[in-house]
């Protein structure tokens, strides 16, 4: 199975409810990055998935969650917009459905 993500600046301005600004996320340990010229390949050794990052902004996003103890913080230290938070929001919920990325709290600390 394969899982798009795609980044869209001039998305809407919603994010999911369920990725919170004041929450703590990281890479999945058992999700390997591999560099791509249009963001990065992610492969979950667990559940074999595949997803695309299709946005070196979502790569250095995912790279750096597990450095910061929340996620506006991260989006913060990786120089998004603020404006363009939600659309990253919603890229994060997908990467979390496919469980790629991990909540802090749930016990799987990457760092």
């Amino acid at each position: 199975m394969t899982d798009t993500l795609a980044v869209d600046a001039h998305a809407a301005n919603k994010g999911d409810p369920a990725v919170h600004l004041a929450s703590a996320y990281a890479l999945n340990p058992r999700v390997s990055l591999r560099p791509e010229p249009f963001g990065a390949l992610a492969y979950h050794f667990g559940n074999r998935r595949l997803s695309f990052l299709r946005s070196p902004d979502m790569v250095r996003l995912v790279e750096a969650l597990a450095d910061h103890p929340t996620l506006a913080d991260a989006l913060d230290a990786v120089g998004i917009e603020q404006h363009r938070w939600p659309s990253f929001q919603r890229g994060l919920a997908t990467l979390i459905e496919s469980d790629m990325v991990v909540a802090q709290d749930d016990g799987e600390d990457s760092r």
